[in-house]
């Protein structure tokens, strides 16, 4: 299954719009249980900091985390980087119009081969581990960026069914990703590698999760991959789907999960 496709097609239709786009960071952030996990975990890391704070954005795809990062904290200061420039270009126009230029910046990077300098006081990895192979030269590059104390939010579908690996034919629901998932220890011992202490490691999409994500994403993407022309029936779909999968969403997010299909770790560079 090919979910960037589906995904980049859902982007074009709001670019260069700015209601339209803030709805649409409004309905991922709802949808993916993961950005509830990630808001979370930047406002524990950010909470009370004093004076000026630098973000690096790492993999900021469409920038919805970079958006929010910047309205939630007045006193912080985005880079975000990707090594799409379509996706930059979006973000960009959408910045502009927000009227955060100022305080969100972009360029072209590769994290493997990161140019960003920093010093940052946080590093945050939304949704991209997966997708590269040499993982642990994008985490040395995360540890070079990050000032003493920093800290870097890691967030990634894990080994325990991440990308949704199906029992039948063991292939990944996503099929951009290099590997399906991590299992939290192999994540842990990385970047403990790279020279950083973890300080929290937190599953999602458990029971409750996992079952919110069948509803209101799996299903509908594999609707769209057969026809694009399933968009007309989708929101006749979600006057149903939304009420359980925010409700299933609540659950997951208020329980301590001791395994999940995803998974989020925070660390500090000591």
């Amino acid at each position: 299954m090919d979910y960037d496709p589906v995904k980049d097609k859902f982007g074009g239709m709001v670019e260069g719009r700015y209601w339209p786009t803030r709805l649409f960071f409004a309905l991922l952030h709802l949808f993916f249980l993961r950005a509830w996990y990630v808001r979370k975990a930047i406002s524990s890391v950010l909470k009370g900091k004093q004076g000026s704070i630098r973000v690096l954005d790492a993999g900021t795809g469409f920038g919805q985390y970079a958006y929010w990062t910047a309205k939630r904290f007045t006193k912080v200061r985005v880079h975000a980087v990707d090594i799409k420039p379509d996706y930059l270009e979006r973000a960009k126009t959408f910045t502009q119009q927000a009227g955060l230029d100022t305080r969100i910046t972009y360029s072209v990077d590769d994290l493997t081969r990161l140019q960003a300098s920093g010093p940052y006081d946080l590093v945050l990895s939304v949704d991209v581990m997966e997708h590269i192979e040499e993982d642990e030269k994008v985490f040395a590059n995360f540890f070079r960026v990050l000032r003493k104390g920093g800290s870097v939010i890691i967030n990634t579908p894990s080994d325990q069914g991440g990308s949704d690996v199906t029992e039948e034919g063991g292939e990944s629901f996503i099929g951009e990703h290099v590997r399906d998932g991590y299992a939290a220890e192999d994540l842990t011992t990385k970047l403990e590698r790279a020279g950083f202490v973890i300080d929290e490691v937190s599953f999602a999409y458990g029971r409750w999760g996992s079952l919110a994500w069948r509803i209101s994403i799996k299903w509908p993407m594999q609707m769209l991959n057969k026809s694009f022309f399933f968009v007309v029936l989708l929101p006749f779909f979600y006057v149903l789907a939304l009420p359980l999968a925010f409700v299933f969403n609540t659950l997951d997010l208020s329980s301590k999960n001791n395994t999940g299909t995803g998974l989020t770790v925070v660390a500090h560079r000591p």
